[in-house]
């Protein structure tokens, strides 16, 4: 190996990278273009060649397509154009999240067009207003699309040409028909980005033997060496060059995660366990022969396949997943029962009170008297379930830490304060963590290291997760299905009601107001709990639209508090008792809030998102959320999953003022159309952003992928998951994978978070 190529890509840019003598004015331009681009690369993380050549081009423009304003006809259609800048006004987005800067282009021969552009910040709109200045000739590069009667081009990718030089074209010509554009930053231009490429690329040397992907795996996998597809994605030739680059890029980014992963997966798996087999005469046993309905097939499935791992003596480390009202809950107990009638204690983790509090409920009614050990009244066999909550009173809190140290309990249900270190137990066998992506693994883990051995552990997740998603998210896990809901006795029904049609608007309280007379119970459920609330307390898993954004004042919306003042003067729902529930609520009132609504004492709940898993009130049939174009497709799915749970019919009505050809519009129509978690979690994924698929709690890693998209790459993904478990199995330690160990623990700094999260 020659170490002497490992300097010139660990070098400073700088050190590589030289600003020429100029000899003319072209020349002096270029200086001062290479020089001030050096200056502000280090502002963007970029600091060594390395980090530079792995800035991939965002984009290219083909400039022998280029596209003539008399050719504008339809919409839908990708045009590149070289225009100047006639105007630029900005101003608030309806909702007051995003700045929206229009610029009316046109060329010499009178041709206009409007292009838009949204800022997060006000200093993203300053900088379109500083490089995008009235007079500015660029190329702008997108999608024709219609907004109000009118073509505009949406977001479009632009690059400056110089005026009065003939250096933006010549540096078109440089790099071909082609043209890589680069995500800027502060005084880093994407022209600047690339012409300090163009010089590290003219001195690299060869670097196929510093290749995270090893030769064999290039070679049957058809990808290019690392020297010729680093060429070839930021000075492509033709459009076959740079997907050849960027194809192979995109596998060593999923082949890096992936041996990430395998890795941990192997030291789970090395871990020495407790086995906790199964008995024919136990609380198991005595708890299938009354149950009241019969299992589905994927229950019965996933429940004999977590037997059988609670059964070894390898700590089992898995993923349980399904639609709503798929029956996780059952299947998770029946995996307790059994490391209870083996001898150890279960504990579960719910990341809310409220959602502890309906765990332990749900569990003690299945239960019965096998849920009443320690009483007189309990059944042979029979087991405590305990809770063990931050709201516990003292003497409720000694006696729950009692029950779970002396083993008394066998089942300890609780919130974050099961992570406490005054929390022990006598014989911990099994894990159980609900709604997984509110924990850390290093949370996950302090519960299972107050086991004498590495206790068996079941992830739950109430979200539907597309098998690519699966890979990446939780890709230490394993993962079982529950492909099968229990029958309801009836549909659930889902409507979009648009809220400017005042008239519908009155109807959703009218029919609000007709559940409660008929003896049924509602939620009506608001992003915000007050004016004064600075921050939602539902973070939606999705961004505003982006294209169907009205001009206009900061959209006011609704509140929990405002809201259930307004429907107590509804006539619509005179009598109704209203009540009120949200996360800034203290536990006890909580607690009293829920308790009252599930007895009846409360008709009309008005809350926010604490509701959105676990919540389980046969009574409630109706479900109306207020700006639901805030909320994301699968919050919005397990929001409606509350209602329609017993014998009655359920409805959800989705009040929006989003149009229905926006992206908002289009999440809440496939709402209204599909009741199938999966078949929505796959559109979710196609009309989301790839930073927000794994949300925001996922950032670090997931949110800096260059080129790999987990909403399209599943099958790639895949492939790099069999190699990875290949290279792991015979070389844990990856000693003889130095470079892709070295990519790991790149990918690692300051990036544990995302890992941490899966």
């Amino acid at each position: 190996m020659n170490s002497s190529l490992v300097p010139y890509l660990d070098l400073p840019v700088a050190k590589v990278v030289r600003p020429p003598d100029p000899t003319s004015d072209a020349e002096k331009q270029r200086a001062g273009l290479i020089a001030q681009t050096i200056k502000a690369l280090p502002a963007m993380g970029i600091d060594t060649v390395r980090d530079l050549v792995y800035y991939f081009p965002r984009n290219y423009l083909d400039s022998a397509t280029l596209t003539s304003f008399l050719e504008l006809t339809q919409s839908d259609e990708d045009v590149t154009l070289i225009a100047r800048v006639l105007t630029l006004t900005q101003r608030r987005t309806y909702n007051g999240d995003k700045i929206l800067t229009n610029v009316e282009i046109g060329d010499a021969q009178g041709g206009r067009l409007s292009a838009t552009f949204f800022a997060k910040s006000q200093a993203g709109a300053r900088y379109l207003e500083r490089m995008l200045r009235p007079g500015t000739q660029a190329i702008f590069s997108g999608k024709i699309r219609e907004y109000r009667g009118r073509e505009q081009l949406s977001n479009p990718d632009y690059e400056l040409l110089d005026v009065g030089t003939d250096y933006g074209q010549e540096s078109i010509a440089r790099a071909g028909d082609l043209l890589a554009v680069y995500r800027g930053r502060g005084k880093a231009s994407s022209r600047g980005i690339r012409t300090v490429l163009r010089e590290v690329l003219t001195e690299l040397p060869d670097v196929d033997e510093f290749d995270p992907i090893d030769p064999a795996i290039r070679a049957e996998r058809k990808l290019l060496g690392l020297t010729d597809a680093l060429r070839a994605i930021h000075r492509p030739a033709s459009a076959a060059d740079y997907a050849s680059a960027r194809g192979r890029f995109r596998y060593e980014e999923a082949l890096v995660l992936q041996t990430e992963l395998a890795r941990r997966r192997a030291a789970a798996r090395s871990h020495a366990g407790r086995a906790r087999p199964g008995r024919g005469d136990g609380i198991l046993a005595e708890f299938d022969s009354r149950l009241p309905f019969a299992l589905t097939g994927s229950q019965v499935a996933v429940g004999e396949t977590l037997a059988e791992e609670i059964a070894s003596d390898t700590p089992m480390l898995r993923l349980l997943q399904g639609d709503v009202g798929a029956g996780k809950t059952v299947v998770a107990l029946r995996a307790m029962l059994q490391v209870v009638d083996a001898g150890g204690q279960a504990a579960l983790l719910a990341p809310t009170e409220v959602l502890a509090a309906q765990h332990a409920r749900s569990i003690t009614e299945m239960l019965g008297d096998l849920g009443e050990g320690g009483t007189l009244s309990a059944a042979p066999n029979a087991t405590k379930v305990t809770l063990l909550t931050g709201s516990l009173g003292a003497a409720a809190r000694k006696q729950a830490l009692l029950d779970a140290a002396s083993g008394m309990a066998g089942i300890v249900v609780g919130t974050h304060a099961l992570l406490s270190d005054i929390v022990q137990f006598a014989d911990l066998g099994l894990v159980v963590v609900d709604e997984q992506h509110r924990f850390g693994v290093e949370q996950r883990d302090v519960l299972r290291g107050r086991a004498k051995v590495m206790p068996h552990t079941l992830v739950m997740t109430a979200t539907p997760i597309p098998r690519t998603v699966a890979m990446t998210v939780f890709g230490d896990l394993e993962v079982s299905t529950l492909t099968d809901t229990p029958a309801r006795l009836h549909a659930r029904s889902t409507h979009v009601v648009p809220e400017a049609n005042e008239r519908w608007f009155a109807r959703v309280w009218e029919r609000l107001g007709d559940e409660v007379r008929r003896g049924h119970r509602g939620f009506v459920v608001c992003s915000r709990i007050s004016d004064e609330a600075q921050e939602d307390e539902a973070t939606a898993d999705v961004e505003p639209d982006e294209s169907g954004g009205a001009e206009g004042p900061p959209r006011h919306l609704h509140t929990t508090l405002e809201t259930a003042a307004m429907l107590s003067e509804q006539p619509a729902l005179a009598g109704a008792r209203i009540g009120v529930l949200h996360g800034r609520m203290a536990p006890e009132a909580k607690d009293a809030a829920m308790a009252a609504f599930a007895s009846g004492e409360i008709d009309v709940l008005v809350s926010t998102t604490v509701i959105e898993v676990g919540v389980n009130v046969p009574e409630a049939t109706i479900m109306v959320v207020l700006d639901a174009d805030r909320f994301g497709i699968s919050q919005l799915h397990q929001l409606r999953g509350r209602v329609g749970r017993g014998a009655d019919a359920g409805i959800c009505l989705l009040v929006s003022p989003a149009d229905p050809l926006s992206v908002a519009g289009q999440r809440l129509s496939a709402l209204a159309e599909s009741d199938d978690g999966f078949e929505l979690a796959n559109i979710d994924l196609r009309l989301r952003r790839e930073g927000d698929v794994l949300g925001a709690g996922q950032s670090g890693y997931s949110s800096s992928l260059k080129l790999l998209r987990v909403i399209d790459d599943a099958d790639l993904i895949a492939r790099a998951r069999d190699d990875a478990d290949r290279i792991v199995a015979v070389d844990p330690s990856l000693a003889g994978h130095r470079m892709l160990a070295g990519a790991i623990a790149e990918m690692l700094a300051g990036r544990e978070e995302f890992i941490e999260r899966t």
